[in-house]
């Protein structure tokens, strides 16, 4: 990781970040992935998962960020993960303040520290959370605020996009879809049931084949 890098993408494990990477790798760009760790319940399981997802190139080249202090004794199921036999969880139990915006902010701030000139976050366009950070609307204002000051340009590239849509592109870059990992409320396996495991399966719905 010695070598300046062009870019960092902010990563997960998930569907969309990952999808983001294998975009990256296609278009010939340098990148290191960076993994905010910010108190969630899946930590471990996210970092295992990024590690075994991304291109081959690039899984080696993935640093972390231990924020988790900033919501430590947050009620918020992504932080207190639930036990899914006994609890009821409703979207707003998943709510967590800021997220979005620290995740960029934190980034953009590690990217300019160490002279990285573009931020790549795989954030779309979704409310299934009630999240006012989690709207194309909210992603253009942002970028365009950073873009004002720093050195970063923050690129949001599927803030327009559905699941669906990233879906289809990950098919053709060949990402191992049934191998990311992007549930909410459980740590281990996805529970199927929560906002991302509903909006990842009707995605994946008709593709195909079974990447569910």
């Amino acid at each position: 990781m010695e070598e300046h890098k062009q870019a960092l993408l902010l990563c997960s494990g998930g569907l969309d970040s990952t999808t983001l990477a294998y975009l990256l790798v296609e278009q010939q760009i340098s990148f290191l992935s960076l993994f905010i760790n910010y108190g969630q319940h899946c930590a471990a399981t996210e970092l295992a998962t990024a590690r075994g997802v991304l291109p081959a190139s690039v899984r080696n080249e993935i640093v972390t960020v231990n924020i988790s202090d900033v919501y430590l004794g947050s009620p918020s199921r992504l932080i207190s993960e639930p036990d899914l036999w006994r609890d009821v969880v409703i979207d707003a139990d998943l709510y967590l303040p800021y997220r979005n915006l620290v995740f960029l902010s934190v980034g953009s701030a590690y990217a300019q520290t160490r002279g990285i000139g573009l931020l790549y976050a795989a954030f779309i366009n979704s409310n299934h959370a009630k999240e006012i950070d989690c709207s194309a609307e909210f992603f253009g204002r942002l970028t365009a605020l950073l873009a004002e000051y720093g050195s970063v340009e923050v690129r949001v590239p599927f803030r327009d996009f559905s699941k669906r849509q990233v879906a289809e592109l990950a098919l053709r870059l060949g990402v191992p879809i049934g191998r990311t990992f992007s549930c909410q409320a459980s740590s281990t396996v996805p529970c199927g049931a929560c906002p991302n495991c509903v909006e990842r399966l009707a995605a994946l719905q008709g593709l195909g084949e079974n990447y569910a």
